[in-house]
């Protein structure tokens, strides 16, 4: 009888199999991952901030492999993590609006570590769903996928030294800095702070960036109880150890935009023996490239999702990885979000965004509530005689239908050039890339994906919208 089931049906048997005769398949390195929430990606020491004090995220920095160049797809919490746990974009898994779920049969890190005799392991925000495609042993005290839980040090050690003979994957997820922005030890005074060349200077800013920066710091702290439980285990050397800043700040520019401030993030790698201590690269990679780059790291063959391998580059044997990199932001989902469908593609120089409703405003928690008081500033300064503070005001709401932007000479993306016939070359070329993309990912109509968004929330997040409440993520 002819069987038809896939090539890798029984490779994944084999692995199985070996694992429970003969132990762990592959003696790969120990992989610890920790993850920040709403960081933007320039908001360390390492990455260039002189003010926010980012001690631990500064050394593990010195330890190993920054990239300047790393993007997630999309800047939201629930979307971001379920790429970066299953190696596919945001619409290709389902899990494109906030508060979203993958579809049935998805696999993720757990299973493709899982069968290569890993222990893995989550302690920390889960925001991914449904269970069975995210079978990671809980480490938390209430053993629940509760979104609201934290990593918890004494459970994370006992992972880590829970068997010396077993390797094992780990996620660290943190809540910080996350919003309200009411964390933290280390105090900035806002009156000594540079304020960003794409914020308008008000003393409700200052303020703003003060208490996120301080929980930026609470966040370094808990990076550096992670380091310390590995270094104390005895496995520093046999582990990879991993940093990055999930998507961009609830600041305009930031969360919920395709922006860099919203979808670059930072990303370091130590892995002593093979990633140069100090190195830094400037290829681009994405979180959907992060589950290959594991996999084969771990000695096995890269599982065929949207991300490709970017082993090469750890190794100090490439310095170039993906020529585009690509983004997905699904409105409709958010605080009073309206359908505004918006996608985008970058290289290294160039980006083009696309806003599929721009005849409507843009609105998300921060036009409808600000929650912590800085945007109406903007306003409130524009109306005063500050042009600066008008335009970012205006320019957050009311967006043309393209924007493109020479990130060579505009890094904070403050000048659109759509329309300008130097560029328009490239425009055109950023267009039929970004098309082929859509189409290859089931979305060549956006509008029509953003009106489906719904199917794809969790009845929870459902609730939300019905009752005007807002989903923070």
């Amino acid at each position: 009888m002819n069987d038809e089931r896939p090539k890798h049906f029984f490779s994944a048997c084999l692995l199985v199999f070996s694992t429970m005769v003969f132990g762990p398949a592959w003696a790969g390195p120990n992989i610890v991952l920790v993850l920040a929430d709403d960081q933007g990606w320039r908001d360390s020491g390492a990455y260039g901030n002189p003010d926010v004090k980012t001690t631990n995220i500064d050394a593990l920095a010195g330890q190993g492999m920054k990239f300047t160049h790393a993007f997630t797809a999309t800047a939201m919490c629930a979307p971001t993590r379920q790429q970066l746990y299953t190696g596919l974009y945001p619409v290709h898994s389902g899990a494109y609006p906030q508060n979203s779920f993958v579809r049935e049969g998805t696999r993720s890190l757990a299973h493709y570590f899982g069968e290569l005799g890993y222990r893995v392991g989550i302690s920390g925000k889960r925001h991914y769903a449904p269970a069975a495609a995210f079978p990671f042993e809980s480490l938390n005290s209430s053993g629940t996928t509760n979104d609201k839980e934290v990593p918890e040090m004494d459970m994370i050690r006992e992972f880590v030294n829970r068997d010396p003979a077993q390797p094992f994957l780990l996620l660290v997820t943190s809540r910080q800095p996350h919003t309200p922005w009411n964390k933290g030890d280390v105090f900035y005074a806002p009156d000594t702070l540079d304020v960003p060349a794409d914020m308008p200077d008000t003393a409700e800013t200052r303020k703003a960036l003060a208490s996120y920066y301080r929980e930026v710091s609470d966040f370094d702290a808990e990076l550096g109880r992670v380091m310390a439980i590995v270094d104390e285990s005895g496995k520093t050397q046999d582990t990879m150890f991993i940093y990055t800043s999930e998507q961009g700040a609830m600041f305009p520019g930031g969360k919920w935009t395709l922006y860099d401030g919203g979808v670059r993030t930072a990303f370091v790698v130590r892995w002593p023996g093979v990633v140069e201590p100090g190195s830094e690269t400037d290829a681009m990679v994405e979180y959907v490239d992060v589950v290959p780059t594991l996999v084969e790291a771990a000695g096995a063959t890269a599982p065929d999702v949207d991300g490709s391998s970017f082993l090469s580059v750890l190794k100090g044997l490439a310095d170039v990885h993906d020529e585009y990199v690509f983004g997905v932001q699904t409105t409709l989902g958010v605080c009073n979000g309206v359908p505004y469908p918006i996608r985008s593609v970058r290289d290294a120089r160039y980006k083009l965004i696309v806003n599929g409703n721009s005849g409507i405003e843009f609105s998300n928690n921060i036009t409808v509530r600000d929650p912590v008081r800085y945007y109406d500033s903007w306003r409130s300064a524009g109306e005063a005689g500050n042009a600066f503070a008008a335009e970012r005001h205006l320019a957050y709401r009311q967006r043309p239908a393209e924007e493109f932007y020479d990130l060579g000479k505009d890094p904070q993306e403050l000048h659109n050039l759509a329309g300008e016939a130097e560029y328009e070359a490239d425009i055109q070329r950023l267009r039929k890339v970004l098309q082929a993309w859509l189409e290859e990912q089931g979305d060549a109509d956006p509008m029509a994906t953003e009106t489906a968004a719904k199917q794809h929330i969790l009845p929870g997040g459902l609730r939300k919208l019905s009752t005007a409440r807002c989903s923070g993520g």
